[in-house]
């Protein structure tokens, strides 16, 4: 089985066009952390400085919501597991021109929607769940081919998102009246999901690695099984019925069950390494977010803590730290000496976290400051992965081999 730090023994360069079309995270994370700076820069300027735009005839915040997951952590997913499944396989994924079209219609799918209404939303709605499905089938046909049927439930994943984003469009356009609701939340809770399952998976091995194997990592089987199980239930539970003690119940003993996992993998050895404390730190937000449902409930807090919860902490965090991690690894840089600047894109993002979603908490007298805060530090943090990451993406390998 081939490294997803891209350790790849024996693999020779190939002729694939210019660096950045050789493999898929160089495209698609450079492009995810472009796009996180310009839609951040759009929403804050929306949100706080009321600039009005027209988004294809979507709210501002409609607009913001579904960008994020399937503008910002979409193009992180592809980029990710076109990467990961040529390790995982030895097979050979989308690269050069087909890589290249397929990144093509991400990018329409982005800018189609700042037109205004000039474009029928029938249109954005062809070409963003096209991508979608593109990038599924370009996923499964590597694993079909060798028969490596674990990973078939993270390349379901993809399906299931691309049928939330058909949801969200029929919300869109007036054929389903909850279509948009139903839509982005069940892709958010789709990416919760894949996220778990990825933690579980590579989140061990990097505690592991990082602190040279001193580390005692504990699993437990019914963790991982009660946790899915009642991921799917809250799922159909908070997006489905009306919210009540139930939703609440059960988001309560998510997080516990998440406690028991986390408690089992830390170690203060982590905190001189930040591309692995920046995991374990997603990690409790995501955990937080299971509790502020909880905390929605019985104590009244916004429920939109427990969605930045997720969104910013959790998802934000693990995306910036996976690209800066699996970026080294298959630019055939070190992982476990990452440049002096990854300190300061974790730090700052993690902070911004903290401040969308606990300061409100203590103050809401301050709440757009808190809100304007946090947008500034996400804007800086991905600012500053561009600026150190942008020329990997563009250059081949410095160990000279392919990818």
């Amino acid at each position: 089985m081939l490294s997803i730090d891209g350790e790849v023994v024996g693999s020779t360069p190939q002729d694939f066009g210019p660096p950045i079309l050789r493999l898929g995270f160089r495209p698609f994370f450079l492009a995810a952390s472009v796009f996180a700076v310009i839609a951040m820069a759009i929403w804050m300027a929306s949100y706080v400085f009321s600039v009005k735009f027209a988004f294809a005839g979507l709210s501002p915040v409609i607009w913001h919501a579904h960008e994020m997951i399937f503008g910002y952590v979409m193009a992180v997913i592809a980029g990710f597991l076109l990467t990961a499944i040529k390790n995982w396989t030895g097979e050979e994924v989308l690269r050069g021109k087909a890589l290249a079209l397929l990144f093509i219609l991400w990018l329409i799918a982005r800018i189609l929607p700042l037109s205004g209404q000039m474009i029928p939303m029938i249109i954005i709605a062809f070409v963003d769940v096209a991508f979608l499905f593109l990038l599924s089938v370009a996923c499964l046909r590597p694993v079909l081919k060798i028969k490596q049927y674990k990973q078939v439930g993270i390349i379901s994943k993809l399906f299931l998102l691309m049928f939330c984003n058909i949801t969200f469009y029929l919300g869109a356009s007036g054929v389903l009246e909850d279509g948009i609701q139903w839509g982005l939340y069940s892709a958010l809770y789709m990416i919760i999901a894949l996220v778990l399952v990825m933690m579980r998976r590579v989140v061990p091995m990097f505690i592991k690695n990082g602190i040279d194997g001193e580390a005692s990592i504990k699993n437990y089987a019914w963790v991982d099984i009660a946790s899915l199980v009642l991921l799917l239930i809250l799922w159909v539970s908070d997006v489905f019925t009306e919210y009540s003690e139930f939703t609440a119940v059960v988001a309560a003993a998510l997080s516990v069950l998440h406690m028991v996992r986390i408690a089992g993998w830390y170690t203060h050895k982590i905190w001189n390494k930040p591309l692995v404390w920046v995991l374990l730190v997603a990690y409790a937000f995501i955990i937080m977010g299971f509790a502020f449902i909880t905390a929605s409930y019985y104590l009244g807090i916004s429920p939109y803590l427990s969605i930045h919860a997720f969104t910013v902490g959790g998802i934000g965090l693990l995306t910036i730290g996976m690209m800066s991690r699996v970026s080294l690894g298959h630019t055939g840089r070190s992982v476990f000496e990452p440049p002096a600047a990854v300190f300061w894109i974790v730090t700052l993002l993690s902070l911004g976290a903290v401040v969308r979603i606990l300061f409100p908490l203590f103050n809401m007298e301050y709440y757009v400051y808190w809100i304007a805060i946090s947008q500034a530090l996400w804007i800086t943090t991905f600012t500053i992965f561009v600026l150190v990451y942008a020329p990997m993406f563009f250059t081949a390998r410095i160990d000279g081999r392919d990818g």
